[in-house]
Formats: structure tokens, sequence, C-alpha cells
């Protein structure tokens, strides 16, 4: 069985999170479709500058059957975009799973997503991203947290660890060993693994 993994993209997202988890993703065709969606078609602007050309908008896209929601300086407006985050519910609705990486979970939860659940995010951003949603249990020190249908990692290179650990899960451990062996990633496998959370004085 196939699942159509789709990135959400927005102006202002940061590269790496995107990027790195479609490349583990990508290695396996038979296991994951990858699909780009964003709340209008046409380009979408990087932090970097880098642009994408997408071509769904929440209103056009397949249902997917993961989510995956990127960090990156678009999310400090679009945790308070209610248009967008009321869109992106309605869309994901049917998801099997939902899933962030760094400031990426500041947006699931402003949109209600992460109501009931634990999560984590961005170190560097922990504070600001830890201020949304109106019931999330956040876990400041954590390299990804997952909690039933929800998967939210760290920043920006923790979201590739996730990406194998969410491989792991679905295909088992052998999938996401090849696939990092393929790109040549040391994969940390420990989800509690996080020397970035003393760094900013949460631990």
């Amino acid at each position: 069985m196939t699942s159509n993994v789709a990135v959400v993209l927005f102006d202002g997202f940061e590269v790496l999170d995107v990027f790195g988890p479609v490349e583990l993703f990508s290695r396996l065709p038979d296991s994951f479709t990858l699909s780009y969606v964003a709340a209008q078609p046409g380009p979408v602007r990087s932090a970097q500058g880098i642009e994408v050309i997408v071509t769904e908008s929440f209103d056009t896209a397949s249902n997917p059957d993961i989510v995956m929601v990127p960090g990156g300086m678009g999310t400090r407006q679009l945790v308070d975009d209610r248009a967008f985050l009321d869109r992106l519910v309605n869309w994901s609705a049917g998801a099997e799973l939902i899933t962030s990486v760094c400031t990426g979970s500041a947006v699931l939860a402003a949109a209600g997503l992460l109501d009931g659940y634990r999560a984590t995010s961005n170190k560097k951003a922990f504070t600001w991203a830890s201020e949304h949603g109106e019931d999330v249990t956040w876990i400041p020190q954590a390299r990804w947290v997952e909690d039933r249908d929800r998967w939210t990692s760290s920043g920006v290179a923790a979201g590739m660890d996730m990406t194998a650990a969410l491989i792991t899960h679905l295909y088992g451990a052998e999938a996401a060993a090849t696939v990092a062996r393929e790109i040549e990633l040391d994969i940390h496998t420990d989800p509690d693994w996080d020397p970035f959370a003393a760094h900013h004085g949460l631990v």
C-alpha cells in the first residue's frame, strides 16, 4: 500500500524542514507518493529564497494519508491566519497521521490539531511555539514526539530523524536503515536525545 504524503508549503518555509524528510520518503517510491499543497497554487518562496511551484491547493488536493507541516519564519504569520488554519483542519481531517517539523507544530497547535496531544518544537523557538494551542502538553526535551496519530519534531534537521522513525513505524527498521545508508545519514534513533533543550535553557 502506498501512502500519500502531502507537504504543506507557505511563504517563508524552511527548506531543510521540507526536503530533508522528502529525500527520505522519496527513496521508498513503492511506499510513499509525495505532493505539495499550499493555500493557493503558484510559486511559494522559502525563507532561503528558493521558489517552489505548487500546483495543488487545499481546495483541489486529494485527501492525504500523511500531512507534514514544516516550520520556518512564515509560521509567525500563519498562527494568526484563521482562514488558513481552518482550511488546514478541514483538508487534513481524514489523514491517518499529521506531522510537523520545527515550528510547524505551532501552526498545528494554533489550528487546534494538537489539543489533547503531547508535542515538541524547535528549541530555539520553543517558548514562542508552546504559547499556542489550548490543551497541548509541550515536551521541552525531545528530538521528536510520537503521540498516537500526531508526530512532531524538534528543529530543522530533527525532521529527518522523525521521518526515519516514522518509516520504521510503518515499514520496519531495515527500511529506514536502508534509506539512511543510501543518503549517508547518521540517524538518531532515540527520541529523547536532545542536547539542544539544555543549550537553550529549557531543562
